[in-house]
């Protein structure tokens, strides 16, 4: 019974978080309130603060939907990998990223909120310094994978692993915008467009 309501409880918490994105979807995230979740969400407003301290505490939660799995991605090819190639596993790193935008409605919608429907400004000043922190943190992890790939001899001689990390995290963000605007080009041509990115940094013998 008591996991039963652990269960029940944990559905109607993300119950909330899916309205919430519809609505944040609809309205933008500074237009959105309380309410107007509980209204999308089904319940009262009193049972959204029973999960949620305020609206950005629920904006965090919704965020941390997919930070948390994209982490276990970047894991994923951050790693000693002797025998590997380090720019294959950026490649596989980068479709990996699109995949998710295309085939999961979830992230794909909380990836359109956070890159288009909010502000940040105010209340939503600390989502931006976490954006930025997890820039940091995804920028120093490639640095260390084009660092694997010039000592293991694929890497172009005259690209600096730091550079690189920093251009794949910039086409990263430019290309993922880009599909979300539904930009036909980018969409149809994105998974060429990162094999063009990792081979421009090759060695070519």
């Amino acid at each position: 019974m008591v996991r039963r309501c652990k269960e029940d409880a944990e559905q109607t918490r993300l119950n909330i978080l899916d309205a919430a994105r519809r609505v944040f979807v609809d309205r933008g995230v500074s237009r959105t309130t309380l309410s107007n979740v509980a209204k999308a969400a089904g319940v009262t407003r009193g049972a959204v603060y029973w999960y949620f301290k305020n609206k950005m505490d629920l904006f965090f939660a919704m965020r941390e939907q997919i930070s948390l799995p994209l982490v276990d991605e970047v894991e994923s090819v951050f790693g000693p990998r002797p025998n590997g190639d380090p720019l294959a596993e950026i490649e596989q790193f980068l479709l990996s990223v699109l995949r998710v935008v295309e085939r999961d409605a979830t992230a794909r919608a909380t990836f359109e909120i956070m890159t288009f429907k909010c502000e940040y400004v105010d209340e939503l000043e600390p989502a931006l310094a976490m954006q930025n922190e997890c820039g940091e943190i995804l920028v120093r992890k490639l640095k260390k994978i084009y660092e694997r790939a010039r000592s293991a001899g694929v890497l172009d001689a005259a690209t600096k692993p730091a550079l690189a990390a920093l251009g794949t995290h910039v086409f990263l963000v430019g290309l993922i915008r880009l599909w979300l605007l539904d930009h036909a080009t980018t969409r149809r041509q994105a998974v060429q467009l990162i094999s063009t990115h990792i081979a421009a940094h090759r060695r070519r013998d």
